[in-house]
């Protein structure tokens, strides 16, 4: 086989791809011709066409059963193709506004370094700020307080200074959730006593997360803290948070 055939078997292999990507994405085709466009993206297996299977997260199909068995489909295919999938989801994710199914696959394919990484690489793109949509910040958050891993506190403990309340009540959850005095009561307390943090939800929030852990507010932070108590806490002689009967 010549170069020249080499060339244009690629070449049809691509366009071939791309029309099964378009098949597959095209919420007015017919079930049947998604279908078998989203098995042909599976029997492909390239990088290009795992992306073009994780698009399909980001098409919402009118009919809900139908929309959510192509879904499924597609999570089962990148699931068996294990860490394969790898490349494909770090794009996705990079480029996608909505990432809850594809976060689902990542912790499932990728060990917990690699998957750190690949979330590391995201939120670089999405830095404590202003955004319009700031969705995806907290879906990237939420999951990092799922694991439990010493780089996840300090991967989220920027984004309590983020502008947006939910994306800054999602980072201090986070942060409790990793259930590690070491690493969390630094920022968390941090926020709790800035004069820029405005949000009474996000007070109680900690509050009650000290409580839950039964952490002690450090003495050098007690005075900072003792000045935006919410009422309904008190602040005990050994710096522990107390709700009030």
């Amino acid at each position: 086989m010549g170069l020249l055939d080499i060339f244009n078997k690629e070449a049809r292999s691509e366009r071939s791809r791309d029309k099964n990507i378009q098949r597959a994405l095209n919420k007015y085709a017919q079930s049947a011709d998604r279908w078998k466009a989203l098995e042909a993206l599976r029997d492909d297996g390239s990088d290009e066409a795992l992306y073009g299977l994780l698009r399909r997260f980001g098409m919402m199909y009118d009919k809900t059963i139908e929309d959510e068995q192509e879904k499924e489909f597609v999570f089962e295919v990148l699931l068996a193709k294990g860490a394969n999938a790898i490349p494909a989801i770090e794009k996705y994710l990079v480029s996608a506004d909505s990432i809850s199914w594809p976060l689902r696959i990542l912790d499932k394919v990728a060990d917990r370094e690699r998957e750190i990484a690949v979330l590391k690489k995201v939120l670089e793109r999405h830095e404590p700020g202003y955004e319009r949509d700031p969705t995806k910040k907290q879906q990237l958050l939420a999951h990092l307080g799922s694991l439990q891993h010493p780089d996840a506190a300090a991967l989220c403990a920027p984004y309590l200074e983020d502008m947006d309340e939910g994306v800054r009540f999602t980072a201090a959850e986070a942060l409790l959730a990793q259930a590690k005095a070491e690493v969390a009561i630094a920022p968390l307390l941090a926020d709790f006593a800035s004069d820029k943090e405005d949000s009474l939800r996000i007070r109680l929030r900690i509050a009650d997360g000290f409580v839950e852990h039964g952490w002690a507010v450090p003495p050098e932070q007690r005075a900072g803290v003792q000045k935006k108590l919410p009422d309904s806490f008190l602040l005990e002689k050994d710096g522990r948070f107390k709700k009030k009967a």
